[in-house]
């Protein structure tokens, strides 16, 4: 990455433009360019190559996911970040950037309250450099974006299984963390996953009100049930619980079977949700009865978890370098001696299974 990160902001609201460059106006070696649609961000674009984009979605000429599935055809795309409200109907919008090509998500600044703006700024720089960072990632994976329509053929797949296959405990844990470019790893994690498999329970790092959106679009593309995980539910066979933006996911055992807990607090290794306190209470909870998993993102998070969940007896897994969008996570973890396994995004989940199979249950 460049000793100066130049974004470009592409959003048709001068509020939340003038909002941004409030926040990042005095950010060391950023300096940031302004567009109010996407045709003009393609004629500054023309002058100016930014590093990465910030880039709402609802906008006049032209949306935002058209934009962003020009920019992911291009032979060097250039990183985006997609700034959108909360609104249920964004977010499902948001979440099928994800899916085009985009890497993150922030929620939109919320102006006037001081607390509130700082901590916004904090976010926003953040993954804006994590997006940069990701820029050769991207043109070595460099695919063009595929419509929906064109998506290879799932119909020959089995039905997902009846209400009472899964409803089935088990004594298994696979715990899942993953942060930049995890939206997409996540996909190819579980909609591999044959619906008998090892109850899943996940930290993908990503605002509040998003993981809704993200997990019902998972639900809809996998054979086993995935969901937006609430207080009490259940571990077990055929499902995989997605734990809420900013709010923490505890395991803990429950009689035979195990059951996730919500919790407020402050972040940990800079989440909320965290990997690491996912990872930790497996640990505690289910010891050798489970698989860790490691998966592409920025930092450290999941790291120190995981070694803890290797010394607790479980089997890990890091994704590998190669197959990552962002090594960051993997890469401490792999270099704490927490990883068993190094394994591509394509053969994580027969990786998982074939671990699964060597754990010993009580």
């Amino acid at each position: 990455m460049a000793s100066v990160l130049r974004v470009l902001v592409v959003d048709d609201s001068a509020v939340v433009r003038q909002g941004v460059l409030t926040l990042l106006q005095h950010v060391p070696g950023m300096v940031v360019e302004v567009a109010s649609d996407p045709l003009i961000a393609k004629q500054k674009m023309k002058s100016q190559r930014p590093d990465v984009i910030l880039l709402d979605l609802e906008m006049p000429r032209m949306d935002g996911l058209t934009f962003l599935r020009e920019l992911m055809r291009e032979d060097e795309p250039v990183p985006v970040v997609v700034c959108s409200g909360l609104a249920g109907p964004g977010s499902e919008t948001a979440v099928r950037a994800l899916q085009e090509g985009a890497l993150e998500i922030i929620a939109k600044p919320q102006l006037g309250v001081g607390e509130f703006l700082r901590e916004s700024r904090a976010r926003l720089v953040q993954a804006l450099r994590n997006a940069a960072r990701a820029r050769s990632r991207l043109v070595r994976r460099g695919t063009p974006v595929k419509e929906e329509p064109e998506r290879p053929e799932r119909l020959a797949r089995p039905e997902r299984p009846p209400p009472s296959m899964l409803t089935v405990t088990t004594d298994m844990v696979v715990a899942v963390g993953a942060s930049t470019g995890g939206t997409e790893a996540l996909r190819q994690l579980l909609e591999r996953m044959p619906p008998d498999c090892p109850g899943i329970v996940i930290v993908q790092h990503m605002p509040e009100q998003f993981t809704s959106a993200f997990a019902k679009r998972l639900h809809e593309l996998c054979r086993i049930e995935v969901k937006e995980a609430e207080q009490g539910d259940r571990v077990q066979q055929g499902r995989a619980l997605i734990a809420p933006g900013n709010r923490h996911l505890r395991v803990r055992r429950s009689g035979g079977h195990y059951q996730v807990e919500l919790m407020d607090g402050g972040r940990v290794s800079g989440h909320k949700p965290s990997v690491d306190v996912l990872f930790q209470s497996v640990a505690r909870a289910a010891g050798e009865n489970a698989v860790g998993v490691l998966l592409t993102g920025m930092g450290e998070d999941g790291a120190d978890g995981l070694l803890v969940m290797k010394q607790a007896g479980a089997e890990t897994l890091a994704q590998d370098e190669a197959s990552c969008v962002v090594f960051g996570m993997p890469r401490a973890a792999i270099q704490r001696g927490a990883v068993d396994e190094v394994v591509s995004i394509r053969g994580m989940t027969d990786a998982v299974l074939r671990r699964a199979r060597r754990v010993r249950v009580h």
